[in-house]
């Protein structure tokens, strides 16, 4: 297991120094000091502007610089506000783990026993409702979605509102948790159910069955259990998205997280900014996938000895 686990985080390591080469060379169209100062300023300003800002140094020498400073934690200077990006992330961070945490736990648990209930009762009016709900989940992307909760729960009928943090109140959780949860909920029960059956296939179950084992036994300890490895690969794959951006539904609902500064960035040409809110995202995407490949040999001694 100690040599499953070293050879994972070479690999990461690998990697995350190709995402960091990668990450260096995003430059957005537009000259960031234009913004800065204007599009009527004058060349002699452009130009100190540029050498403050390390533009006008050969890009070898700018991204041996990145690379130093990347070692040290510095993700450099936002361009727009003038301030550290790393503390900017690292501000924003709590927003976007809140958001992604509390999504992902609704559709895993939802998710789960949705796709056991439709497993348990395959090609009934149970599996069909549950299955053609969730591929109306798949179908529609987020932010479709969560402009459509808007204008019904925001606008028409008032329910919650339509933008704002936790911090004044648990309402403004609501929409933007439910938006992100719905597509990941729908795919883990999909997963599960196609799991379940499978599994209860296998001649171990008939076996089990034949020894005399309730059916709820059967199904939910030696049947679910060894399910779930597909689901823990949904699962942590999701999870990594949602904890690296939630970009859309941040934007949409105003929730001041990573995503959200993501845009800010964009819109003002601020590529430290951007370059740092990819990196994170990538960074989290890479180590969460990684632990979740060490949790799946944990659990699948199969897949630690292949």
């Amino acid at each position: 297991m100690a040599t499953y686990i070293l050879r994972k985080i070479l690999y990461t390591v690998v990697v995350l120094i190709g995402v960091v080469a990668v990450t260096f060379f995003i430059r957005p169209p537009g000259d960031p000091t234009r913004v800065l100062l204007g599009q009527r300023a004058d060349e002699a300003s452009v130009a100190a502007m540029r050498e403050q800002l390390g533009l006008d140094r050969p890009l070898y020498e700018q991204m041996a610089i990145y690379m130093k400073n990347l070692l040290q934690g510095d993700l450099g200077t936002s361009i727009a506000t003038q301030r550290s990006v790393s503390e900017t992330i690292i501000e924003r961070i709590p927003a976007t783990a809140l958001l992604a945490l509390t999504s992902i736990a609704i559709a895993t648990v939802l998710g789960i026993l949705l796709g056991v209930i439709a497993a348990w009762r395959p090609n009934t009016w149970i599996d069909t409702l549950t299955m053609s709900t969730s591929l109306l989940g798949i179908s529609l992307p987020a932010f479709v979605v969560g402009l459509l909760f808007v204008l019904v729960f925001g606008v028409a009928l008032e329910w919650f509102p339509n933008s704002g943090y936790i911090d004044r109140g648990i309402e403004h959780l609501v929409l933007p948790m439910i938006t992100l949860a719905i597509r990941p909920l729908s795919i883990i029960a999909r997963v599960t159910r196609s799991s379940m059956l499978d599994v209860l296939g296998q001649d171990y179950v008939r076996t089990a069955r034949a020894k005399g084992l309730s059916d709820v036994r059967v199904f939910l300890h030696h049947a679910l259990r060894n399910a779930l490895n597909p689901v823990i690969t949904t699962v942590s794959a999701w999870f990594a998205g949602l904890l690296a951006g939630t970009y859309f539904i941040e934007f949409i609902f105003n929730w001041p997280g990573i995503g959200l500064a993501a845009f800010n960035a964009i819109e003002k040409l601020d590529y430290p900014m951007i370059q740092g809110t990819v990196l994170f995202t990538a960074v989290i995407f890479v180590v969460v996938n990684t632990l979740a490949d060490v949790i799946y040999g944990l659990v699948d001694p199969k897949v630690r000895f292949s």
